[in-house]
């Protein structure tokens, strides 16, 4: 399985840059800093890890990345749109139809068919107001949602509703629901945090294959280096909003002690 995840990291350095940020700076209340000058470059078809301790500024600098949060300083370019302070609506609406998002809370319509939530997914497309159900959508996009659940598995359940799956296909389905529009970039928060080990690592082992096979560019967060080491090209380290280290998951040497381990006060 790994042997067909990994790539070549240095004929993926050769790519296209999907992400670049400079200087990138985030304050909430113009007080407290959570990122403080981030510079990173994330290449067309790598998988990431990004790790730190709660408060390290991983989902802050997530959310900034696609403009779901403003910037307070610094610059973003994703995805071929750059941006500082606040991305134009026109930016955020591109950068949305060409982004898979997956969130440790999965935010599933529980009553709703599972095909249903999938088809959610094209939100943000011309005429999405259709994808509210599956009997109002169009016909390639019924398609399109049953050609996803059946890349995650989940082919025969998708006229149950979503509230009697378990939590790791509920999981899957919000894989499907992220990779319905095959999105360039796939972003993933803590996306097995709340799954059993054994569910954890399928979930992952999927989220690794799905976007190799389709050139997608993954980043994802995690407090599991099982994880990052086994389903990453490479690993980035966030501590109190700055980069602590950015190598290969392959050869890192880092110390990951050093990375949870917080400052004496």
């Amino acid at each position: 399985m790994l042997d067909r995840v990994r790539e070549d990291h240095a004929a993926t350095a050769l790519a296209e840059p999907v992400i670049t940020t400079r200087d990138l700076r985030k304050s909430y209340d113009r007080k407290v800093e959570i990122l403080k000058g981030v510079d990173l470059t994330i290449h067309q078809g790598e998988r990431v890890a990004l790790i730190g301790s709660n408060g390290s500024g991983k989902s802050t600098l997530l959310r900034c990345l696609i403009g779901l949060h403003d910037v307070t300083a610094g610059e973003v370019t994703a995805l071929g749109e750059t941006f500082t302070g606040r991305p134009a609506a026109a930016q955020k609406l591109r950068l949305r139809r060409q982004t898979g998002f997956v969130f440790q809370k999965h935010c599933l319509v529980r009553r709703r068919s599972v095909l249903s939530n999938v088809i959610h997914g094209m939100l943000s497309e011309p005429g999405s107001w259709r994808a509210f159900s599956q009997t109002t959508a169009p016909e390639a996009w019924r398609q399109a949602a049953r050609a996803a659940l059946d890349a995650v598995n989940l082919g025969d359940k998708a006229s149950e509703r979503a509230d009697a799956l378990s939590g790791g296909q509920q999981q899957r389905v919000a894989i499907a629901r992220a990779l319905v529009r095959r999105p360039v970039l796939l972003i993933a928060d803590e996306p097995a945090a709340s799954l059993d080990p054994v569910s954890g690592l399928d979930v992952m082992a999927l989220f690794a294959t799905l976007c190799a096979e389709h050139g997608i560019t993954l980043l994802f967060t995690t407090h599991d280096m099982s994880h990052a080491r086994s389903f990453a090209d490479r690993i980035i380290a966030l501590k109190s909003g700055r980069v602590l280290f950015d190598q290969t998951a392959a050869t890192t040497d880092a110390d990951f002690d050093e990375v949870f381990r917080v400052a004496a006060r």
